[in-house]
């Protein structure tokens, strides 16, 4: 007799349906279950970075203020109980078999009925709206999978805000080939007469700003909005920001890099959003609290201080411009190892001139994801262009290493070169660091 295969082992073997964008199956499979998204209040957050650290930022923020909330959020770093917390506490790994379980009956009664089988993400997201309706929460955050317009996430026909981060040019193939056209899906999130906080610029911000005006959509655009940053180092940074004539002072983060400065202004605007249209009651020592509090592993994050080691999810050329910035500015003067895999999906040429501009080695390897990037393809890209780096390739260690953990033990035993040992690139190849418990310095 062969054991009881859980729920959440079949999820996972939703994985080979990919990612389908569209919303006919989720709204299916969520009308079975009773539509559940529709007892929720929702702050939808979407863009091409920091939409995690933004949901973390307005998720502890509520938190702080004595609310109830909900907040998922993807992908993963550990296990599928990383997408869902709800007041500072993941999913339990038996709630989430039984949801798991609930929302799984459903999807197998519509593929038994001819409908198309649901992906891996579409089935989690009911399972977020599923659980999130069952415990009640005052407020959900959530955040976009991929893209905004057809993601599964944008089931939510009435959100209290739509934010949107910054938008730069990642998943083409699914979202289009030109930031206009990738802004435009993302602003899929808008709806009729709801606020929206824009965080992007350029372009991107006019794609949106005009899709708000035809849904008559109040918009809040954080580029107008003054701040001052009065400290700023590896740990984080404090700031005043004037928002709508209200001022946030003395707001300290404990994420760092300029980046991270953006991301908090989009979050307090949206809390702004919520206290002024939706009459939410904030106080300002508060909302401090919950903006020093908000963390998101895998953001810039100090891993050790002796030896210093970081790391950071900087999978795309938007993320490793942002890791660039920060490394140029909080690690000036420091030589650094950079250890690093991405999705062969990324632009690896764009991503490598940003990582030229502050490592002094590198050491390539790959995740476990099928999807990820060769490491001796990714070494000899690196190759041809270090020479356009100004960088002498006499002087600067280019490795390749096939397995993760040997590429990580190469790291530690070549650190006494350096400074600072800095992983970054796919979050999964920093998940499979996190499960396999190798991160001790």
């Amino acid at each position: 007799m062969t054991d009881k295969i859980l729920a959440t082992e079949r999820l996972a073997r939703f994985e080979r349906f990919g990612s389908v964008l569209g919303l006919e199956r989720e709204r299916e499979l969520l009308r079975r279950l009773g539509n559940p998204q529709d007892a929720l209040k929702v702050v939808h957050v979407a863009g091409t970075n920091g939409k995690g650290s933004v949901c973390r930022y307005i998720y502890e923020v509520l938190l702080a203020n004595g609310y109830t909330a909900g907040i998922f959020t993807s992908p993963f770093l550990t296990d599928f109980r990383d997408h869902l917390e709800f007041c500072g506490e993941r999913i339990s790994a038996e709630e989430l078999e039984q949801v798991t379980a609930r929302v799984l009956a459903e999807a197998d009664g519509m593929v038994g009925e001819g409908f198309d089988t649901p992906t891996k993400f579409e089935i989690l997201t009911a399972v977020a709206f599923f659980w999130f309706a069952e415990k009640a929460p005052d407020f959900v955050v959530l955040e976009v999978g991929l893209g905004g317009r057809e993601d599964s996430t944008n089931v939510v026909s009435r959100p209290l805000v739509s934010v949107i981060t910054s938008i730069s040019m990642d998943h083409m193939q699914q979202l289009g080939d030109t930031i206009e056209k990738i802004a435009a899906e993302k602003a899929g999130i808008i709806k009729p007469g709801c606020p929206v906080v824009c965080g992007a610029r350029g372009e991107a911000k006019r794609v949106i700003a005009r899709e708000a005006y035809r849904l008559g959509a109040p918009l809040l655009d954080t580029e107008r909005i003054k701040v001052r940053v009065f400290e700023k180092d590896a740990l984080g940074s404090r700031l005043m920001a004037s928002i709508r004539g209200v001022r946030y002072e003395d707001i300290r983060l404990s994420m760092g890099g300029a980046h991270q400065v953006d991301n908090a202004v989009v979050a307090l605007a949206a809390i702004e959003v919520l206290r002024k249209d939706c009459l939410t009651s904030f106080s300002l020592d508060r909302v401090r609290e919950g903006m020093q509090r908000a963390r998101v592993p895998g953001r810039f994050e100090i891993l050790s201080e002796e030896p210093l080691v970081l790391i950071d999810g900087a999978h795309n050329e938007a993320g490793a411009e942002a890791l660039a910035k920060a490394a140029e500015e909080l690690l000036a003067g420091k030589r650094i190892l950079l250890l690093s895999g991405i999705q062969a999906d990324k632009d690896a040429p764009a991503i490598l001139r940003a990582f030229f501009r502050f490592a002094d080695g590198m050491i390539l390897t790959r995740s476990s994801n099928p999807n990820a990037l060769d490491p001796e393809a990714f070494r000899a890209l690196a190759a041809d262009l270090l020479a356009q780096s100004g960088k002498s390739a006499a002087d600067f260690q280019l490795e390749a290493e096939a397995k993760p953990l040997a590429a990580l033990s190469r790291a530690r035993d070549c650190l006494h070169g350096y400074d600072c040992l800095l992983i970054a690139g796919s979050l999964y190849l920093l998940g499979d660091y996190m499960r396999a418990g190798a991160f001790t310095f």
